[in-house]
């Protein structure tokens, strides 16, 4: 049992369904902007960089690397706040990966985070904020 009285697999099965949910909103959220989804849950393979890209996109020349937040209550805080520079500087390093596993050249690069909050009842509500 976790603290919240829920077995822990339970609990890592719920998480791993909103992340799920989240990113799902997120890819909806970016293709009704007008953006190309071109690669999710990215991770690389063969490399010193460890770690996940959510959503891999593309807005007219932009390349976009996207991390997607999910919560259902802002009780623990905002999507966005689990968003730190430690995290930001490994998107650089994921983005560079990627862009290299494909030799792909990108003419401009663009770090976006979309905060996905989904309550317990009501709509999901969407936050993307760009060039972070």
């Amino acid at each position: 049992m976790n603290a919240v009285g829920m077995p822990a697999a339970d609990h890592v099965d719920h998480r791993r369904a909103l992340d799920i949910r989240g990113e799902e909103i997120a890819a909806t959220h970016l293709r009704n902007a007008g953006m190309l989804i071109l690669d999710r849950n990215w991770r690389p393979h063969d490399s010193e960089v460890v770690g996940e890209v959510d959503l891999i996109a593309r807005d007219g020349d932009a390349l976009v690397i996207v991390e997607v937040t999910t919560r259902q209550s802002l009780a623990f805080g905002t999507p966005v706040q689990a968003v730190t520079r430690r995290k930001i500087r490994q998107l650089r390093s994921l983005a560079l990966a990627w862009l290299d596993a494909r030799s792909i050249h990108a003419p401009s690069l663009r770090f976006d985070v979309i905060s996905v909050t989904i309550p317990l009842a009501g709509q999901p509500v969407v936050e993307h904020l760009r060039a972070v």
